[in-house]
């Protein structure tokens, strides 16, 4: 019997979506996380709709969150930016909506934390073109290091209270090596999983790396740090993913079997709900392409397109346990749905 937990869906678009709530570069550099700041009462609303739906897992809306970004949000209180000295509060604000938007007494919190493109302007997680202060395994280590550090130093003991932390939509190869290394040297002792992206027509990491070495690199052993909880996508359009899944899958028994790993990790998805849609970082809306033809059975619910992905996994045999959710333009109602799929509500 496979173990089915139900992830979040796409909090910034839903947010956009169903809370008129705009976003660009320059306003609000931390995106979702600007509501930290700006509106926290519409963070929780927005939160608590997922928490309704049903999750098992409700991720925190600090996806964006980074020194950088906080010294670019300008506010009354902070005309010139607010400084890392300042931003604990909001790091505490962030774990707290998250907990009250809870709704099963089962649900847990997740830290959400995306690569270092994410933090970009414009945002660079989908091509994984780095500037060259960020372009090696060392300075991505450094710098996830550091902002795991701003969550451990926050007042509110941020660190026992989230059950997973999320490294998400991560494009390059050297980056799945330094998240590893920064949770092993940080002070989160706690679950997390890696989820990488793949936007490409192909198979492969914005960066060129195939999903072999995607999974070597997630589980390889290291000196004082742990596997993964979980491995796998995010962010990625559903008409790649059976492919894709199909690819970690072979990966992970090659993996198991060759002893570098002993225990299988969870597979985690949760890919974009768009159809056809693409966000264009140059004029930072969503575009509907014609003929884009991103999904082969865009006549089918979304929800039945992902449970048929999750099913065909474990009945190869691959996985057993499974995480599973949205991303970009996957609102509350589809995560219902999704959830109604393996009777988990």
């Amino acid at each position: 019997m496979a173990t089915i937990q139900i992830l979040d869906g796409g909090l910034g678009t839903s947010l956009g979506d169903l809370y008129n709530i705009k976003f660009d570069s320059k306003t609000t550099p931390l995106w979702a996380s600007h509501l930290l700041v700006s509106d926290p009462a519409t963070l929780q609303a927005c939160q608590r709709d997922f928490g309704v739906a049903g999750v098992d897992i409700l991720l925190t809306a600090t996806y964006q969150v980074s020194a950088e970004g906080f010294a670019r949000t300008k506010t009354t209180q902070f005309p010139d930016g607010i400084p890392r000295s300042a931003v604990g509060p909001f790091l505490q604000t962030a774990v707290d909506i998250a907990e009250q938007a809870k709704v099963r007494e089962s649900a847990s919190v997740a830290l959400s934390l995306g690569p270092y493109g994410a933090c970009m302007i414009p945002g660079q997680e989908y091509s994984g073109s780095y500037d060259a202060e960020h372009d090696s395994e060392e300075s991505l280590y450094l710098w996830h290091l550091d902002r795991l550090r701003m969550f451990a130093e926050a007042d509110g003991e941020l660190v026992s209270r989230v059950r997973y932390v999320a490294f998400e939509t991560l494009p390059r190869l050297d980056e799945v090596r330094a998240v590893r290394r920064a949770i092993r040297d940080s002070a989160f002792r706690v679950p997390f999983w890696i989820a990488c992206v793949f936007p490409r027509d192909d198979d492969l990491l914005p960066d060129g790396s195939s999903v072999e070495e995607v999974v070597r690199a997630a589980v390889a052993p290291m000196e004082g740090g742990d596997v993964p909880w979980g491995i796998g996508i995010n962010c990625t359009k559903m008409y790649k993913l059976a492919g894709l899944v199909d690819l970690f899958g072979r990966a992970v028994a090659g993996a198991v079997a060759e002893g570098q790993v002993s225990a299988v990790p969870s597979l985690v998805l949760y890919p974009d709900g768009t159809n056809g849609e693409v966000y264009n970082t140059t004029t930072q809306v969503w575009e509907k392409q014609d003929g884009l033809g991103d999904n082969v059975n865009a006549n089918r619910p979304w929800e039945e397109q992902l449970a048929q992905v999750v099913n065909e996994a474990y009945g190869k045999g691959h996985f057993t346990s499974f995480l599973v959710g949205g991303c970009c333009k996957a609102s509350h109602h589809d995560i219902k749905k999704l959830g109604q799929q393996f009777n988990t509500q």
